[in-house]
C-alpha cells in the first residue's frame, strides 16, 4: 500500500464512524479532533477501525501521536513495512 492508498483508507475509516465528514476537506496537518467533531467514544472507534482494516496494533501510549492524517499515515506507514 502506498501513501494515497493509506491515506484513502484512513479517510473512509473516519467516514464510517462519522459520515457526515467530508474527506476533502479535511486538512493533512491539522489536527484531526478541531476538524471532525469526535467525542471520545467516536476516536477510540476509529482507532479501533484502523487496527481492523490495517491489522496493526496500536497501543494506547501511541494514541495522542495519531493527532492528524498526516500523523496517521506516518504512523502506518512505519508499522506497515
Amino acid at each position: 500500500m502506498n501513501q494515497q492508498e493509506i491515506l484513502a483508507a484512513v479517510i473512509a475509516t473516519i467516514q464510517a464512524i462519522a459520515p457526515e465528514v467530508e474527506g476533502d476537506a479535511l486538512v493533512a496537518g491539522k489536527p484531526l479532533r478541531s476538524q471532525v467533531d469526535l467525542d471520545s467514544m467516536d476516536w477510540l472507534n476509529v482507532i479501533i477501525g484502523l487496527h481492523q482494516r490495517f491489522k496493526v496494533d496500536i497501543p494506547e501510549a501511541d494514541y495522542a501521536q495519531l493527532s492528524s492524517l498526516d500523523a496517521i499515515v506516518g504512523y502506518l506507514v512505519a508499522r506497515l513495512r
